[in-house]
Formats: C-alpha cells, sequence, structure tokens
C-alpha cells in the first residue's frame, strides 16, 4: 500500500494561521528575512512547506520562540483553535540585549555620543 504525504502547507500562512503573525504579508517579511528556522535550517522563501512534527523557531518580541507543528490548519480561526496547530515544549527563551546598545528608560534625551555610537552600530548591521 501506498502512504498518503503527510499534508503541508507554506510557511507563512501557517505562522498566520496559528496566529505568531497579524498578517500574512509580515508573516512573509519575517521569513524572507531569515528570522524563522524550521528543523534548524534557517528560512528564505515564504513558500518553503511545513507539515506535523517539524520544529520551528522564530523571535517574537524580545523572546525567541520554539514550536513543534501539530497540524497544517485551514482557517485563521480564534485563538483556541489556532493554539491546537501547534505544541510548545519549553517556555519562550527571552534574548538578551546586547544586540543594541542600550539605555536605561527615563535617562533623558540621548547625548551625542549615545547617537554616535547608535548610528555606528546600524551602519555596521547594514553592511553584512
Amino acid at each position: 500500500m501506498t502512504e498518503s504525504p503527510a499534508p503541508s502547507i507554506r510557511l507563512d500562512k501557517w505562522l498566520w494561521h496559528a496566529r505568531f503573525c497579524k498578517t500574512r504579508s509580515l508573516a512573509q517579511k519575517w521569513c524572507a528575512s531569515g528570522q524563522v528556522s524550521v528543523n534548524g535550517t534557517s528560512i528564505h522563501k515564504p513558500a518553503t512547506s511545513v507539515k506535523p512534527g517539524d520544529v520551528v523557531s522564530f523571535l517574537s518580541g524580545p523572546y525567541r520562540r520554539t514550536v513543534v507543528v501539530q497540524a497544517p490548519g485551514e482557517r485563521r480561526g480564534p485563538a483556541p483553535e489556532a493554539q491546537t496547530l501547534y505544541d510548545e515544549p519549553n517556555p519562550p527563551e527571552k534574548q538578551t540585549d546586547d544586540f543594541m546598545p542600550h539605555r536605561p528608560r527615563g535617562m533623558g534625551r540621548p547625548t551625542k555620543k549615545d547617537r554616535r555610537a547608535m548610528a555606528a552600530f546600524k551602519d555596521d548591521g547594514m553592511s553584512g
């Protein structure tokens, strides 16, 4: 007997169905920017297929989330329905703030030195 292949869905649609992104175009941008990985491989195409059992990892705000796909989903339904599409074995991991120069909140306007440091950081980040 032949086994039917596991149902799959585009990664951007799945992120949208599972309510990790507000819009599908935002999910496409996440995928295109390389912020999402499937089974440990960084993804740059929103059309990448995911199927049940795949591990999807992405940044959501200050947290790194790792979820296991449980179902492809038929539509973008209410939140309780969306939560059945994935399983999150570990709680989200908070990312460190070492990636950007940080000033404590409420410290007033940045000084000229602070602005130069931020501009230098942004310029370095864009060239790579």
